[in-house]
């Protein structure tokens, strides 16, 4: 009989997934994770920007991150941290995390190590107990101490994403490029090789007293905008 790593790892693998790291180690990390921590620009949108743009955000990627975090509220009992990383003082980005109710928001971060170290720090993790979701060069830094790493594809990056192998930088590369909901695809990923999907969307899906109960801390949570240098 086979597990249920494996059996995700087919799925998001007919996808086209690249599982950087074997599915199995990957789901004894995700176990340890208490905190989730997500790059905005390349992941949550396409980066592009121009006087009087905004950038956007996508309610499935907003779906995903809820049932996420409610799934590991319910298998922990406790509500994961969860913040927002950008190297631009970006109003969208604080916009999304206020309304999510995400503990942090970090934003104009040059350096995203020392944004890791400060989040971290204010909930008492190790780097290794961080999921990180992230696109470009000047996320490696933070990505290299994370203990699972999702690399947002884009096919016009052939070199990074082999120079992001080679140094085993990530651990998954979607199957999704960004318009296609690649944080969505991660946030099922990791339900999905702990084994606790299911019995969310049945929670939710019902709002049962499990998931009023989670709505209803969640929304008690202040987010807050942390300076970082």
């Amino acid at each position: 009989m086979r597990s249920i790593e494996a059996e995700q790892e087919e799925r998001f693998r007919k996808l086209g997934a690249v599982f950087l790291t074997p599915s199995g180690l990957i789901a004894s990390r995700l176990r340890q994770v208490r905190g989730f921590l997500f790059d905005w620009d390349g992941v949550f949108n396409a980066g592009v920007k121009g006087a009087g743009q905004a950038s956007t955000f996508s309610e499935p990627d907003s779906m995903g991150l809820n049932l996420l975090r409610f799934a590991y509220w319910r298998e922990t009992g406790v509500m994961p941290a969860c913040a927002i990383v950008s190297g631009e003082v970006n109003a969208a980005a604080r916009e999304f995390a206020t309304r999510e109710h995400f503990q942090r928001v970090y934003l104009g971060v040059k350096d995203k190590r020392f944004a890791l170290t400060r989040f971290c720090e204010r909930f008492k993790l190790n780097a290794k107990q961080v999921a990180f979701v992230f696109d470009d060069v000047n996320d490696l830094g933070a990505a290299e101490a994370c203990g699972v790493r999702v690399l947002v594809r884009r096919d016009a990056s052939p070199l990074l994403q082999d120079f992001i192998a080679l140094n085993s930088l990530c651990d998954y590369i979607t199957a999704n490029e960004v318009g296609r909901y690649p944080v969505r695809e991660a946030a099922e990923l990791f339900m999905g090789l702990v084994g606790v999907f299911d019995a969310a969307v049945a929670s939710r899906m019902t709002v049962d007293e499990d998931y009023r109960k989670y709505f209803a801390q969640r929304q008690e949570i202040a987010t807050n905008l942390e300076p970082v240098e």
